[in-house]
């Protein structure tokens, strides 16, 4: 890919030498994380909302490869793309991918400059994470901000207080049977 364009297909693959699926993240120009799709170990995609299909990404996984396509490029879809992955309960980061469409420059009223695609070249085309059995982790090259950490603490939170809840009021349910006899 030379130079992206309005509407064009793009394809993303990441590659691995785990067998525990991986999850596909875009960083928008102003730094939020939006979920794209997590992909199974068995090839079974999982889109945002909980869907099994999306209208503007196709998601797959072929071998070592998980792959997602972005059907019909627009800027709503500009960003810098994250293959994730949860090996053996930790968290690994792919490099973030720039995908961005081309800038324009004006020289003049009438004529535009030249247009580049910032950040794609053909050794970023693959995300590589290594098999974690084989020793290699120093390998890895991954960052993991606190940008990730603090939504989870707060889902966690959440998971907690929700389960508290349910205690309470089963209990409150079983000490209040109006069956029982005294």
């Amino acid at each position: 890919l030379t130079q992206l364009r309005m509407g064009q297909r793009l394809e993303l693959e990441c590659q691995t030498g785990s067998n525990s699926g991986a999850f596909w993240i875009r960083q928008d120009k102003s730094g939020t994380l939006h979920f794209i799709v997590f992909i199974s170990s068995l090839s079974r995609a999982t889109f945002e909302g909980n869907q099994r299909t999306s209208t503007r990404f196709e998601a797959s996984k072929d071998s070592s490869f998980y792959r997602l396509v972005v059907k019909s490029f627009t800027p709503q879809d500009e960003g810098n793309y994250f293959c994730l992955m949860n090996i053996n309960q930790m968290l690994y980061f792919s490099h973030g991918l720039p995908v961005f469409l081309p800038v324009t420059t004006t020289v003049a009223p009438t004529t535009t400059g030249p247009t580049t695609l910032r950040g794609i070249t053909e050794k970023d085309s693959y995300l590589k994470i290594p098999d974690p059995e084989s020793g290699t982790e120093k390998d890895l090259n991954f960052s993991c901000d606190f940008i990730i950490w603090v939504p989870l603490a707060g889902a966690c939170l959440l998971l907690l207080i929700a389960l508290a809840i349910t205690i309470v009021l089963c209990r409150r349910k079983s000490h209040h049977n109006p069956l029982q006899r005294h």
